[in-house]
């Protein structure tokens, strides 16, 4: 079987956040420098072509976060129907802790970690007829730890990609910009519980290079982006790092701006740095807040207390920057009251148009290999494994719960296919939650409101 032929190896995206998909740039980059030439197909913005699939002898199928993988396996089961004898491979995050029922489902290989190296030697052992055994490859019957090495980085390759034009875009000051999206760092320094990064990377995290990093910025500012996104799990986890590539980059395009994700923690140990982010062009950080609650955050390991969410907020916006909270809104430790008081402290804190209404919907995953699949806190709580959802099911002990979040749910994709403004979702969430009736809240709203910037697509798991 030979794979050096143009598309007999394909790679595969299904969702990456809205975003020109990274996790295929990148190893397009490793297999294109060994002399392969992959075709790539993104069903999140293109249709599923046949044609590729029937033509490729190797597919490799990106799977970095939930969705992605609900997406990947029907994508797997229709490829097995268009080209059985093709090798399939499930490659991120999600390939890794659910490795068991890919393997039974059509998979023939899943690599997590530090994907890239362990997918090209795959793919030249299959190429040249090897038997021997590729270090990070599970396969049936061959368990493998993930691969966790710094890596010898290519530059993304994206000539192949869906233009950005396709993608999500900034909207800000009532324009929409096109946004491009890169990576500075891989994997996190920290344990939160309820994330699937720990169980793969057990708290270790790499840099990639400078150069490679604003290779891969100049190439999306080539393609019409004014705007970057950068994905690491915590950008200032490495803050010399991430200041250096900053840095750099306002130095070659001082119009183009960025948004970044970052602990709370990190917005007040290392906040020093916000300013010059913010003069540099920094519109917003997102930060996984998750919960006001004590007990909420100690089950979560978040690291951060109420008190420390308030001044995380004052410092982003005393340097300048939007901040952009999320939450995990509904778990089984968060009762009804702190629900009602994330609301209020959105309310309170002027942050209505900072957070996207799905958030107030978002409910807790337990997907295979989480470390909060056998935690003490969740047992009373866990039900069976759904495998064909990657999560494991549970109930909360307040029936109003289980209920509330079917209805805020509901209430949130109703109102995002309608684009209503954001503020009238909010108030209604507030509604189901507390019975308050929007028309007699909706003056709270500052006199001078003005629009937060943020991207289009509004999803994040």
């Amino acid at each position: 079987m030979s794979l050096r032929s143009p598309g007999s190896v394909l790679l595969i995206s299904c969702y990456e956040l809205g975003h020109q998909p990274l996790s295929v740039a990148l190893p397009l980059g490793f297999l294109e420098q060994a002399g392969f030439k992959p075709a790539v197909m993104d069903i999140a913005v293109e249709s599923f072509e046949g044609e590729r699939v029937v033509e490729a002898s190797f597919i490799a199928i990106s799977v970095p976060m939930h969705t992605a993988m609900r997406l990947g396996v029907r994508v797997a089961q229709r490829i097995r129907e268009l080209n059985p004898s093709c090798h399939i491979c499930f490659y991120g995050l999600y390939a890794a802790l659910n490795s068991d029922y890919l393997l039974e489902h059509g998979a023939d290989s899943c690599i997590g970690g530090e994907c890239e190296k362990p997918l090209l030697a795959l793919v030249k052992s299959i190429d040249s007829g090897s038997q021997k055994k590729v270090d990070g490859i599970i396969s049936r019957g061959v368990v493998a730890l993930p691969v966790l090495e710094k890596l010898s980085f290519a530059v993304p390759v994206r000539h192949a990609l869906p233009p950005l034009e396709k993608y999500a875009s900034l909207e800000h000051n009532g324009e929409s910009r096109i946004a491009g999206y890169t990576e500075a760092s891989r994997g996190c320094l920290h344990l939160c519980t309820h994330c699937p990064i720990p169980p793969v990377y057990g708290g270790r995290f790499f840099t990639l290079p400078l150069e490679i990093v604003l290779e891969d910025i100049r190439q999306q500012v080539k393609a019409g982006a004014t705007h970057i996104s950068f994905g690491d799990p915590d950008f200032l986890n490495g803050p010399k790092h991430s200041l250096r590539v900053v840095r750099a980059m306002h130095e070659e395009f001082p119009e183009l701006t960025f948004d970044f994700v970052a602990k709370v923690e990190h917005l007040l140990t290392r906040g020093e740095d916000l300013p010059e982010f913010a003069a540099a062009g920094c519109l917003f950080i997102i930060t996984a807040v998750e919960s006001l609650s004590d007990r909420v955050l100690t089950i979560l390991d978040k690291q951060h207390t109420r008190e420390e969410v308030v001044q995380s907020i004052k410092r982003v916006h005393d340097a300048g920057i939007a901040i952009r909270p999320t939450w995990v809104s509904f778990t089984p430790w968060t009762t009804l009251d702190d629900f009602i008081e994330v609301l209020q402290f959105v309310e309170e804190n002027n942050l209505i148009d900072n957070i996207d209404p799905v958030q107030y919907s978002i409910r807790l995953l337990i997907p295979p290999g989480s470390w909060l699949e056998n935690h003490e806190e969740t047992l009373p709580h866990r039900g069976e494994l759904d495998e064909a959802s990657f999560t494991y099911r549970w109930k909360h002990p307040d029936p109003r719960m289980d209920r509330l979040q079917k209805e805020v749910a509901k209430l949130v994709e109703q109102d995002a296919q309608s684009d209503e403004d954001p503020a009238a979702t909010f108030y209604k969430v507030m509604e189901l939650a507390v019975g308050r009736q929007p028309e007699r809240v909706t003056l709270s709203l500052s006199e001078d409101r003005q629009s937060v910037p943020r991207m289009s697509e509004s999803w994040f798991c």
